[in-house]
């Protein structure tokens, strides 16, 4: 089986070969592929094909199956060997790796794929290619790509000259071989000689120092004969001198406790005077700040309310009318913290609507009581975070003061929380819960300010009455968080 390869030299086309640009097609058996140029000719028997008595050499079956990875790489896919198209695709290195085992079957049986292979080495090194078809090698070039080159395009004696590149590998490595073996020799035998040389002379120093280790020891046994007789006399010196010492240091033991008994008790007493006077000078500056702060808060919301009501009723600027200075009975005013909307139920959603129109009012929420009823399937960084950030687009929206109090008695360590503007977020302390927090927030405000405590748990919605708080459940928060 056989395809047309055009020659270089005129427009006829050699067995081997494809034209140009045209795709490749495995003959089909039993047909001919050569084109009929007039009356067939009788067939001629042809020589036994020329072969290799052994194996490529390792070194010209990698260069071979290099060159045909790289072609079969740049071939169109018509083109390609079917064997080979599922590798048209991978990269040349990996190609060449992983396919060799494919590609060498087919460079032995396609000699129209042989042919193109060896299309780059003719442009490449024309020279060598014509030389190695003529069979003449020059004694200069590389063993490897004359084999490479004769195995491609297997000209006349082909086989001879891959064994005579096989035999040239096997002598190059042989001399290779002989002269790291050489070397090694060579090297050994300067060790050894160097190490003949060192041990002689080791040898007599070591003799040097043990002459001189033997006067040593000599005049060291005579020195500790001397030195053992001085430590008994000083042994006894000492023991005479460790008992006084004994003596005097009890009795420095006796001074320095009562010494130090006495300076505990004067430390204590200043530590306490201390204490004593820290406690009063921060009872006082904090008394003052906290009634400050209270009369503010308390003024604020006074000319807040004031000012809305005489917009929403259109009052006039004088306090007094005639009908004032007449004596009378007032009706009962309501508490210093009566709320609009009590009239409203818990569960009305205007409630909180009604609730946080009121001037300087201070909202304060029971963070857990919320986010277990609104979502508690979260973890609660999650839960904590999503109801803090609900607050801080409620506090901006309202103007609102916006404090939330999560229960802090389980915590190992203050827990990091990035709050929003205008929201206040506390933990209560290890031994506190988030209940008592809350109180405490309820009665540091002064009396007269609104404040609505959010919280579903009874027991902190009665708490919150008790203090003239108004309590709201924890749906209606949800409820005006869903709705942004």
């Amino acid at each position: 089986m056989r395809t047309l390869v055009r020659l270089r030299s005129g427009g006829a086309w050699k067995a081997g070969e494809s034209p140009a640009g045209a795709p490749y097609r495995e003959p089909e058996p039993g047909r001919s592929t050569i084109i009929d140029s007039g009356p067939q000719t009788p067939k001629v028997p042809q020589a036994p094909a020329e072969r290799l008595d052994g194996p490529l050499p390792e070194a010209v079956r990698q260069r071979v199956v290099e060159a045909a990875a790289d072609l079969v790489g740049t071939l169109p896919m018509d083109e390609i060997p079917s064997s080979l198209r599922p590798f048209a695709r991978w990269e040349r290195r990996k190609r060449a790796r992983h396919a060799g085992r494919h590609i060498a079957p087919v460079l032995e049986k396609d000699p129209g794929f042989r042919e193109r292979v060896a299309g780059p080495l003719r442009n490449a090194e024309p020279e060598l290619v014509e030389a190695v078809e003529a069979g003449v090698v020059p004694p200069a070039a590389d063993p490897v790509g004359v084999a490479v080159i004769a195995y491609l395009l297997r000209p006349s004696g082909w086989p001879r000259l891959v064994e005579a590149a096989r035999r040239e590998l096997e002598r190059s490595a042989s001399a290779a071989e002989d002269e790291a073996y050489e070397r090694r020799i060579t090297a050994l035998q300067q060790e050894l000689a160097a190490a003949r040389t060192g041990r002689a002379a080791e040898l007599e120093r070591l003799r040097a120092e043990l002459r001189e280790a033997k006067t040593e020891i000599t005049e060291l046994r005579r020195k500790l004969h001397e030195e053992r007789a001085a430590a008994k006399a000083a042994r006894q010196r000492a023991e005479v001198l460790a008992a006084e010492t004994e003596r005097e240091r009890a009795t420095a033991r006796e001074v320095g406790a009562a010494a130090d008994k006495e300076l505990r008790r004067l430390r204590a007493r200043l530590a306490q005077a201390e204490a004593t006077a820290e406690s009063a000078r921060r009872a006082a500056r904090e008394g003052r700040n906290v009634d400050d702060v209270r009369l503010r808060m308390l003024l604020d919301t006074l000319v807040d309310a004031a000012q809305g009501v005489r917009r929403e009723l259109a009052l006039p600027s004088m306090i007094e009318r005639p009908a004032d200075a007449v004596g009378s009975v007032d009706p009962e005013r309501p508490g210093h913290r009566a709320l609009p909307g009590r009239a409203l139920s818990d569960q009305d959603p205007r409630l909180l609507d009604r609730l946080l129109t009121l001037p300087q009012v201070h909202l304060i929420i029971d963070g857990y009581n919320v986010t277990k009823t609104g979502y508690g399937e979260l973890p609660l960084a999650d839960q904590r975070s999503r109801l803090v950030n609900g607050l801080g687009g409620l506090a901006a929206q309202t103007g609102a003061e916006v404090t939330c109090v999560f229960d802090g008695a389980e915590l190992d360590a203050p827990v990091a929380i990035a709050a929003p503007r205008g929201v206040r977020v506390r933990f209560s302390r290890p031994s506190q819960t988030a209940d008592e927090l809350i109180g405490e927030l309820v009665r540091a405000e002064p009396p007269g300010r609104p404040v609505v405590v959010v919280s579903s748990d009874r027991e902190v919605a009665d708490a919150a009455r008790r203090a003239e708080a108004r309590p709201a459940p924890s749906t209606l928060l949800l409820r005006r968080l869903g709705r942004g």
